[in-house]
């Protein structure tokens, strides 16, 4: 299992060097677009509308939008010395507290938490600590640059953190729209209701939960797969195009070559004509 993360978790004088590993994954069937005629996968390019012209990384900064078309241009030495004085690998529990009271809509990402070398024991000592308690740990970690509030809990028999959003980022429910008020609920309905809800009601086995979009999918390409219904990219070679670059310059500066020389040859033909032209001007008059 990757690690994405190591640094240590602390509560109290106790310190527990651990490594962060991603406890779930997403599952999402990636398509790719193509090209309909030749089939070649679409790329994506950074392009500045105002410029019209492709940006390279290293021509892009970062900025704050403090209001519509302002910004503070941000440099690339003040963030990352910002970075690393924010950037100690530690979990820090500050709090312990019912998982109970906390709102599922705080929840964000989940990491198993492993033990480091020399932090068996330790790592032991917190997971028995918080089963025997019933409590879990409310902790701050900096990942990628970001600081997050995170809770810390036992699953199964593994340390399991999960990074919750903090109060600012969860927006006000009141800005929800059309939310209807109270209402006068007819008896008989909500009898029905009840008696619908307690049909349904188990046990959650998340096992018998599956992806039903996904499967159908997956079962789709693997029809057409064996049906040969595949299509294979036409990819660009890179001398051919570099010939015709080549090529296409020397064409272009044929034609400038030949239009500097076409204005001289008008040129020549106008003094040919003048003579006449004078000449006969001077017989009218």
């Amino acid at each position: 299992m990757h690690t994405v993360w190591k640094g240590s978790i602390s509560f109290g004088l106790v310190n527990i060097p651990i490594k962060l590993h991603t406890a779930t994954e997403d599952k999402d069937i990636k398509l790719r677009q193509l090209h309909k005629d030749c089939h070649t996968p679409i790329s994506y390019h950074k392009v500045c509308p105002g410029c019209d012209e492709e940006v390279k990384p290293e021509d892009i900064v970062k900025a704050y939008e403090y209001v519509k078309g302002k910004f503070v241009i941000l440099d690339a030495e003040d963030l990352e010395k910002l970075k690393k004085e924010n950037e100690e690998k530690s979990v820090e529990i500050i709090d312990f507290v019912k998982l109970e009271e906390i709102d599922p809509i705080y929840f964000e990402k989940s990491y198993f938490m492993a033990p480091d070398n020399g932090g068996g024991k330790a790592y032991s000592l917190l997971r028995k600590a918080l089963v025997e308690s019933g409590k879990i740990g409310i902790a701050k970690i900096i990942i990628r640059s970001k600081e997050q509030l995170a809770v810390v809990r036992v699953y199964q028999e593994t340390l399991l953190m999960e990074t919750i959003h903090f109060p600012d980022e969860v927006r006000n429910v009141q800005e929800v729209p059309n939310i209807p008020t109270e209402l006068v609920v007819v008896q008989k309905e909500l009898d029905t209701a009840l008696m619908l809800v307690e049909q349904l009601t188990t046990t959650f086995e998340p096992e018998k939960y599956h992806d039903e979009y996904r499967t159908a999918l997956m079962e789709l390409i693997e029809e057409k797969k064996a049906g040969a219904k595949t299509v294979t990219a036409t990819e660009k070679q890179p001398a051919a195009a570099s010939n015709v670059t080549d090529l296409m310059s020397a064409l272009q500066a044929s034609l400038d070559k030949t239009k500097k020389k076409k204005p001289t040859t008008r040129k020549k033909a106008a003094v040919k004509d003048a003579p006449k032209t004078t000449t006969r001007t001077r017989k009218n008059a």
